[in-house]
């Protein structure tokens, strides 16, 4: 064998490898991840993975750069379509290739709108004011100064700290905002956007109330809404326009069963304060943030919303129902499960458990990773750092598509209950219960998809009689 042959033999035999052991022996709790169906995946290693379709609106004219890709904007249209009928709203911008570029993208527009407000002949400024969840209390990090807010937020010259306002939370509940402190902050401190969302999140954001504050207050802030981790439960967990928020960002890989994207989502309607606020994001999307905006994952970001739309009902009943399930099964496991028992815990598709008395929140996490429960480790709202982390945070997103229902989280809770109470080594059991859990749902079924992966997959190939043979398998792979 050729250097070359065992340099490339190596990569392929442990992305083998470790495919095998995430699909089929791993119980994949992690909350910001999922499995996207056999056919997404197929989309996005066809053709256009390697092509480009630049495109901006010159002269009312929306101008593409590049030949040969008819397709892919009849793509990125019927994609905009799927969602703005998921979201029930006017505007989708597709560009974005992540959550956080989304927000960024959101930010640079922002800035660029309320600089134009301020009338010709005044310096450039950045946003006088943000509120937001701190990132201790559970805030995303790309709504953060450290992340995508980075250099579009004021900064106050007396602490020397950029101008950004917490939301309140609760002493009795950490997990939830203090409504009554709201009113106050926010006439006070006249910020010009609002976040919602988190990445540690269990409870409903407080929406419609924020929005009857801002629409006192001159010029009236811009409230988004940041869905990365529930924009797949949208409408059974929250729907945020019809509360009054303006804007929705987030990743299309979270509780949304899509590839790794990001998109921007608008209610900015004719009259709207912000109506304008949409011609700049679309141009901070492209040219602004983005040349290639990744045509594969595109391609498959539609047929996820294809599936989303069908699916959609009976997916977030079980990811909301399973949740709770989940949730109280640890706890009758002896596990320290956050959020109020009296409402389930959670009302999204995570659930939060406290390990800080069995070791720190990293080797807990590793501990279960060695048992093939994978998860990851989180500051809780009353620790000092995420360096001293005592959580362990989980979502149940990615096993309910693989079919799992709420009896089905007993086991696993179990398991989990003697890897961290007792430290014993359940891996065995653990992989031969997975066994029970390898055919995905809420998307057409092995019989049915496989025919068409294969004739997705003979397309690839440039000999016709390749692409047969690897066609022809596939479909005896999953019809046997």
């Amino acid at each position: 064998m050729s250097d070359l042959e065992s340099k490339i033999q190596s990569v392929i035999d442990r992305a083998a490898d470790n495919s095998a052991w995430r699909q089929r022996e791993c119980f994949n709790l992690i909350p910001s991840e999922t499995t996207p169906s056999l056919l997404v995946k197929m989309c996005e290693i066809s053709d256009p993975a390697g092509r480009y379709a630049e495109h901006r609106k010159m002269k009312d004219k929306e101008l593409y750069f590049y030949q040969g890709i008819d397709f892919i904007r009849e793509v990125e249209e019927e994609a905009r379509g799927e969602l703005c009928r998921y979201f029930g709203c006017p505007q989708v911008e597709l560009r974005p290739i992540s959550g956080q570029m989304a927000n960024e993208v959101l930010f640079k527009a922002v800035t660029r709108f309320v600089n134009r407000r301020e009338g010709p002949g005044k310096p450039a400024r950045r946003m006088s004011a943000v509120m937001n969840h701190d990132l201790t209390r559970g805030g995303h990090l790309s709504a953060q100064p450290m992340g995508s807010l980075f250099n579009y937020v004021e900064t106050d010259p007396g602490t020397g700290k950029e101008k950004v306002i917490s939301f309140p939370v609760r002493k009795d509940n950490l997990y939830r905002v203090d409504e009554s402190r709201l009113e106050e902050l926010i006439l006070t401190h006249k910020p010009e956007l609002i976040i919602f969302g988190k990445s540690m999140f269990l409870y409903r954001e407080p929406v419609a109330k924020v929005a009857r504050i801002a629409a006192r207050c001159e010029p009236r802030p811009l409230l988004m809404y940041d869905m990365a981790h529930v924009l797949g439960l949208y409408g059974a967990f929250q729907e945020p326009f019809s509360e009054g928020a303006d804007v929705v960002t987030g990743s299309t890989h979270k509780t949304f069963f899509g590839p790794q994207r990001g998109m921007v989502v608008g209610n900015l309607g004719p009259g709207h304060p912000w109506e304008e606020l949409w011609l700049d994001l679309v141009n901070r999307a492209f040219p602004g943030s983005t040349s290639n905006h990744h045509l594969g994952t595109l391609l498959g970001l539609l047929l996820a919303a294809v599936e989303m739309n069908h699916f959609k009902d009976d997916y977030q009943r079980q990811v909301k129902s399973n949740a709770k399930g989940f949730a109280a099964a640890l706890a009758r496991s002896g596990l320290q499960v956050e959020g109020d028992p009296s409402d389930g815990y959670t009302e999204t598709h995570q659930v939060l458990v406290r390990v800080r008395h069995h070791g720190p929140g990293e080797q807990i996490a590793r501990r279960l990773e060695d048992n093939n429960i994978i998860t990851n480790y989180q500051a809780l709202p009353d620790d000092t750092s995420f360096l001293e982390s005592s959580g362990i945070r989980m979502g149940v997103q990615e096993m309910t598509r693989f079919g799992m229902k709420e009896k089905d989280f007993e086991p696993l809770a179990g398991f989990m209950a003697d890897v961290i109470l007792g430290n014993k080594a359940v891996k065995e059991e653990v992989v031969a219960h997975r066994q029970r859990f390898l055919e995905m749902h809420y998307c057409l079924p092995p019989a049915e998809a496989a025919p068409l992966a294969a004739r997705l997959l003979a397309g690839i190939f440039p000999r016709a009689d390749y692409g047969k043979k690897f066609a022809d398998n596939l479909i005896r792979q999953f019809t046997a």
